[in-house]
């Protein structure tokens, strides 16, 4: 499973060690928005810019309208700055039939397209009529809502043979990570906080005490050679 982190914050593209190396950053203008930023292409720019010093590999950004001039003067800047630095770039477009021309827009420039917000079996089997790349449901605001959100994933995942990926998001806990990977999710999108706090783990932290304890118990016991 690829991990990307779910920050518009370039401090959180950086985790400690102990986590797996993250596939790249998602966004959208909620995220830019608690960044202290103004969602705008030159912020935009800039966030491609910090994501080329901290040396991510794939970065998605979602445009801020159902703006079919503004989506191509947007994108025709983000993807001739995004190979100038060698940096995969996909748009987020919510799912939603008024962003159709958009999503058609995408797929003139050859960029991958994520289809965000997807909550149905409905829109799921649109979404890969749009030819989405990916689909992101929130898994998390799905359970709120009383949604059976295993059975979406399973659709999803089923979907991927026919290479429409899973990115799933909302994700607060270690347990949903975890059936997520046994499902075979391709990807998931998580809170820095979230994916460093699972570095460590008291589990591990008791048995690794333990280990210490021991040796020093034998080495003090021990006969000497």
């Amino acid at each position: 499973m690829k991990l990307f982190v779910d920050s518009a914050d370039h401090r959180d593209w950086q985790l400690p060690p102990g986590c797996p190396q993250i596939a790249g950053a998602t966004t959208n203008p909620t995220l830019v928005h608690r960044a202290g930023l103004s969602v705008t292409l030159p912020a935009y720019q800039r966030l491609m810019g910090q994501a080329s010093d901290k040396g991510l590999r794939a970065l998605m950004l979602q445009l801020p309208r159902a703006d079919l001039q503004e989506a191509h003067a947007w994108m025709d800047v983000l993807q001739k700055q995004s190979v100038g630095v060698g940096i995969q770039l996909t748009i987020k477009l919510p799912c939603h039939a008024d962003w159709a021309p958009l999503m058609e827009a995408v797929h003139a420039r050859g960029l991958s397209l994520l289809i965000t917000g997807v909550a149905n079996p409905v829109q799921l089997l649109w979404s890969r009529q749009q030819g989405a790349h990916y689909v992101a449901p929130y898994l998390g605001r799905l359970q709120i809502a009383g949604r059976d959100v295993w059975a979406l994933v399973g659709a999803c995942v089923a979907m991927q043979a026919l290479g429409t990926d899973l990115l799933a998001a909302s994700i607060a806990s270690a347990d949903v990570l975890t059936r997520l990977i046994a499902a075979g999710a391709a990807a998931a999108t998580l809170k820095a906080e979230l994916i460093a706090s699972l570095a460590t783990d008291p589990v591990t932290e008791t048995a690794m005490a333990q280990f210490a304890q021991d040796v020093q118990a034998s080495q003090s016991t021990a006969a000497p050679d």
